[in-house]
């Protein structure tokens, strides 16, 4: 098989597993041999077992020898410990996207993004909003051009998914101020590095007040 076909197909499956991870349709502690998985996706075993390497390598499944492949549930502890990463990972990134590195397109897709979410907010739609937030978080580090930066924070992200759109749902709204997402849109756009570090860092680790204090509420040890 050429490289190129074989890596596509890898890429297929990745994004597949990992967009029914996300979702909820593959739930934590779901398991599963490589060949069921295989079939489920229609494909052979080989794409779909480096996908699920891949989708280990970002803590999204645990690869058990002789048994398939397990989703993994994020924990409290999960929950903190990426938030505190991507506070520090988000600000770098926003501040490097305020120096005048984000593309009039990227910007209209940052705005794009925070007025949609705005509309889900204003219309009571959690999982839209989250998903959009979600969004709005990966066009920051694509603003970036930091290609490294940018795929460690995607890779954090994707991590965290689940547990967001949970916990937003279970505190009917956002765990921290949605405004923040046009303020930082604005310092970026205005080209203020050192706003837009700061607003994008705060926005995270409010978040993260909040998220643990829901966890806490509930007695939920993960999500």
């Amino acid at each position: 098989m050429p490289p190129k076909v074989k890596s596509t197909r890898v890429d297929k499956a990745y994004e597949r597993l990992k967009a029914d991870i996300l979702n909820g349709k593959l739930p934590p502690g779901f398991q599963a041999p490589e060949p069921d998985i295989a079939g489920r996706l229609g494909m052979s075993r080989t794409p779909v077992r480096e996908a699920l390497i891949r989708l280990e390598a970002e803590r999204l499944v645990d690869l058990i020898p002789r048994r398939g492949a397990r989703v993994l549930a994020i924990s409290k502890k999960d929950i903190c410990e990426v938030f505190e990463i991507l506070s520090v990972l988000e600000g770098l990134a926003a501040a490097s996207a305020a120096k005048g590195k984000c593309s009039d397109l990227m910007l209209d897709r940052i705005e794009e993004a925070v007025t949609c979410a705005e509309n889900a907010l204003n219309a009571g739609d959690m999982d839209a909003w989250a998903v959009l937030d979600d969004r709005f978080h990966r066009l920051i580090a694509q603003g970036s051009e930091n290609a490294r930066l940018d795929e460690m924070i995607s890779g954090l992200l994707n991590q965290v998914f689940r547990g967001t759109l949970v916990l937003v749902r279970m505190n009917k709204g956002p765990a921290a101020d949605p405004g923040d997402h046009r303020a930082l849109y604005e310092a970026i756009r205005a080209e203020d590095p050192e706003k837009a570090s700061t607003v994008a860092r705060e926005h995270r680790l409010a978040g993260l007040a909040r998220m643990k204090q829901v966890l806490e509420d509930c007695g939920l040890p993960h999500v």
